[in-house]
């Protein structure tokens, strides 16, 4: 099958400035549209298929099947919404088990960032109980994004 690299750049944009709008619309609302986790899949497939990528897809679902196993468990316990958990399989199927690492790591660090923001009064939350809320989503495209620019989309 004929790799397209420049074609692949741009789907990594699109993705990207789908992202965004997801971490926006997370911030404002608290909620993560199903759309735009499908919109992020189908981005998915597209990328994979023109960028050379289809030849190790399968890891990445198995991959991705295998983090949705786990969070499941997470949703169970309420410590994750539903929007979160869809959002963060989407992420693990761009990034395989091969980026994954990179990824959770990057996560990690803009979860940080995101949950002084919150303490520190420059970003909203939801108060539930004792616990506090924050939108998982723009620290899951700012980390997604983040290991797209680390070098994520180079050519099989």
């Amino acid at each position: 099958m004929t790799v397209y690299p420049q074609v692949g750049l741009w789907i990594l944009v699109v993705t990207a400035v789908t992202l965004f709008w997801v971490a926006l619309t997370d911030l404002r609302e608290f909620r993560i549209p199903n759309e735009l986790v499908l919109a992020l899949v189908g981005l998915y497939v597209l990328y994979a298929l023109v960028s050379g990528h289809w030849v190790t897809a399968r890891w990445n679902i198995g991959f991705a099947l295998l983090m949705l196993a786990g969070m499941i468990y997470a949703y169970w316990r309420q410590q994750m919404g539903g929007g979160d958990l869809k959002l963060l399989v989407a992420a693990f199927l761009w990034t395989g088990p091969w980026n994954a690492l990179l990824f959770a790591i990057l996560l990690l660090v803009f979860v940080g960032i995101h949950y002084a923001a919150v303490r520190l009064g420059w970003a909203t939350a939801q108060r539930s109980g004792a616990r506090l809320r924050i939108p998982l989503a723009p620290a899951v495209a700012a980390a997604l994004i983040s290991t797209f620019a680390l070098g994520f989309g180079a050519p099989v």
